[in-house]
């Protein structure tokens, strides 16, 4: 589905929260939405890896990595496990690498920066938690939506009809 910002805040501004501009789009989906799932960890993907092996159709994994631009929290595997597990999009305050792949992929993904180092993978992190970044707080099963133009977030899904 197609999200436009500039008019889900019109429609919404009373109920919608802004995350400032912080992030670019890497992935090929320019639009993409869906309910949250939070993930804390600092340049450690396994967990990451692991949540994007459940089911996510309907789903944005959100993940705070803490803004580090270090070490790359997403790439093109990890994007593959998503697109293949049906995710809708992933919001990564962090880095991500391979970002020619990214683009051709059907997966909305935005980062901070990209960097061709990957985080380790040692499993440490959590998932389900209160995460704040970008002058917002996001709590699992909010609902986020993004395109070109921004994320904004929500605490209950957006009557589009």
């Amino acid at each position: 589905m197609y999200y436009n910002t500039t008019e889900l805040c019109d429609l919404f501004a009373d109920s919608v929260d802004v995350v400032e501009p912080i992030m670019v789009n890497y992935g090929g989906r320019s639009s993409f939405g869906g309910e949250v799932v939070t993930i804390k960890c600092y340049e450690d993907r396994g967990v990451i890896d692991s949540t994007l092996e459940e089911p996510g159709k309907g789903k944005v994994l959100l993940i705070d990595g803490g803004g580090s631009i270090r070490r790359a929290l997403i790439d093109a595997s990890s994007a593959q496990l998503a697109v293949d597990n049906e995710w809708e999009g992933i919001v990564c305050y962090g880095s991500v690498r391979d970002v020619d792949t990214l683009e051709d992929m059907d997966i909305g993904i935005m980062g901070v920066a990209s960097i061709p180092v990957s985080a380790v993978s040692e499993d440490v992190g959590e998932v389900g938690v209160a995460v704040n970044f970008g002058g917002v707080t996001f709590l699992p099963e909010d609902h986020l939506y993004a395109d070109s133009t921004g994320i904004i977030l929500s605490p209950e899904p957006l009557d589009l009809d």
